[in-house]
């Protein structure tokens, strides 16, 4: 199963724009900021990860308002067949 759920702010988005197929995309740059546990210890974990939302999802997601805390559903994925770089797809995002 590949599912991702975060609690992050929208850091960065660029203007929607459309696929050659007619499909609404937009991408972005999500902000994530928690204190985990790991081994018994506490870790802060600090990291930017670039995201995309498409289809329906694309015009709530190019609407939201930037810097708020965001719960945001989605998975993985390569960002091009040929590259190692991972990309997370917004299924969905609701207020946190």
């Amino acid at each position: 199963m590949n599912e991702l759920s975060l609690v992050a702010s929208i850091l960065e988005r660029d203007t929607l724009r459309y696929t050659p197929a007619g499909i609404p995309i937009v991408g972005g740059v999500l902000q994530h900021g928690s204190t985990q546990t790991e081994a018994r210890m506490d870790r802060q974990v600090d990291f930017e990860i670039p995201a995309v939302a498409a289809g329906e999802i694309s015009g709530r997601f190019a609407n939201a308002e930037l810097g708020a805390m965001y719960r945001f559903t989605g998975f993985l994925a390569r960002k091009s067949r040929h590259s190692k770089s991972l990309v997370f797809h917004i299924i969905d995002f609701s207020a946190a």
